[in-house]
């Protein structure tokens, strides 16, 4: 199919991607993908329920209308998020550990003059053009609805305690009801989606700048980085484009983040280099020899029947060995608790005490005989007076980094008049925090 923009020029798309795990969490649960005629990005929410599962399992599925497109731009969106949707419910009936997981997904499919924007969450699609960076997508979120009520600023969203707080996403269980829209291109337009780890600490003078700036490979690496450096304590995953109306250099698709680390065990070094992987993991497949059964990994620790029938020195003075370790066990033990009990003390959440509103200070668990946290002030707020979801939050403890944080958090909650309505919000009893 050949398409035009509107002044008769064919248009293609040059495309770069890049996730990085970030400096505080252990797992990436971002998963990315840029090819010629597709830009897509999931982050996973979760947790413990595996967010990198359902992020990198709605990304495979998204990755399949990689393809020139034909009338129906929308429909192809919509029916690939709906199949996500789909695969993901399949998982949660067949593992029910994976119940609570979700994934924002936001996608644009290239026709050869327009994108077709398929949203679901907080992830966000931007374009630039002519120096002019415009957010095409809305957060579905509480701290946007705020923002649209006039209740707080865009700045105050991005420290607000609910920031990550979403009410939609793609989880097998609600159905999905994404935004879809149209985007008239030009050639010379940039076009960037990314996980909250990115939009959520640079603003958009700050995207545009960088979104601008070299090449796409060039703008998708410096993203990442400026994110990182501005002190994201998420994943970070940018996908980027540039239309143009000259020929583009054909290039392999690109995935990235969970997507790409999940089914690493059973890639060939074949399969990899197809993948185009930009980045380290490309040299654990030139490792591996190219005989390697499909699920070895560089790592794989020895044959356990091998170890089995290994030789073994014989065994002297078991009891006592036994007893040393039991010994230190104990001593590091009883350390450790003490260690904890001091830190608990030094931090504070919002809870319940005599059906009323409370500040403690401790930790909110309980230990047989040591009392871990105690009230520090209490206010004449009941959780009758309190949004479902808000009242949710304070039973299972809302944490906070001092007294007059918690004091601060509790003001607003006095000071909300009403509660948030959204018929398509994901059920706030759920785990919707994000990873």
């Amino acid at each position: 199919m050949t398409a035009t923009d509107s002044t008769g020029s064919a248009l293609q798309l040059a495309f770069s991607a890049l996730s990085d795990v970030g400096r505080v969490r252990k797992d990436n649960q971002d998963s990315g993908y840029a090819g010629p005629w597709l830009l897509a990005v999931c982050d996973g929410v979760g947790g413990a329920a595996r967010g990198d599962i359902a992020s990198s399992t709605a990304i495979q599925q998204l990755r399949r209308i990689d393809v020139a497109p034909g009338d129906d731009l929308l429909g192809l969106v919509a029916g690939a998020l709906h199949r996500a949707h789909d695969r993901i419910s399949e998982l949660v009936d067949e593992d029910p550990n994976l119940s609570g997981t979700s994934t924002t997904a936001t996608l644009a499919l290239f026709d050869g003059a327009r994108l077709g924007i398929g949203h679901v969450g907080d992830s966000r699609a931007y374009l630039l053009r002519d120096g002019v960076m415009s957010q095409l997508t809305r957060d579905h979120t509480f701290v946007q609805s705020l923002i649209d009520e006039g209740r707080i600023t865009e700045a105050e969203a991005r420290v607000h305690p609910h920031r990550n707080l979403i009410l939609k996403a793609v989880d097998g269980v609600h159905e999905t009801e994404p935004d879809l829209f149209t985007v008239d291109l030009a050639a010379g337009d940039r076009i960037l989606l990314c996980s909250d780890g990115a939009s959520g600490v640079l603003d958009d003078d700050q995207l545009a700048a960088i979104l601008g700036d070299g090449t796409v490979d060039y703008a998708a690496v410096e993203l990442v980085r400026a994110s990182l450096e501005a002190g994201s304590t998420d994943n970070v995953t940018c996908v980027v484009a540039e239309v143009s109306a000259q020929p583009v250099t054909d290039q392999p698709p690109m995935l990235v983040g969970a997507a790409a680390d999940l089914p690493r065990r059973g890639l060939t070094q074949r399969a990899g280099r197809l993948l185009g992987h930009r980045s380290t993991e490309a040299d654990e497949y030139e490792q591996m020899p190219a005989d390697a059964p499909a699920n070895a990994i560089p790592s794989d620790p020895i044959d356990p029947e091998i170890a089995r029938y290994a030789p073994r020195p014989p065994q002297r003075f078991t009891w006592l060995k036994i007893l040393g370790v039991l010994v230190i066990l104990a001593s590091l033990a009883w350390a450790g608790a003490a260690a904890l009990y001091v830190l608990s003390q030094r931090q504070y959440y919002i809870g319940v005490h005599d059906d009323q509103v409370t500040i403690f200070r401790g930790v909110d668990y309980s230990v047989p005989f040591v009392d871990l946290s105690t009230p520090v002030e209490t206010f004449d707020l009941t959780l009758d007076e309190i949004c479902a979801y808000q009242a949710n939050d304070i039973r299972e403890g809302i944490k906070a980094e001092s007294l007059s944080a918690a004091q601060r958090t509790v003001t607003e909650l006095q000071s909300a008049s009403e509660c948030i309505s959204d018929d398509d919000s994901v059920d706030p009893t759920g785990p919707t925090g994000q990873g």
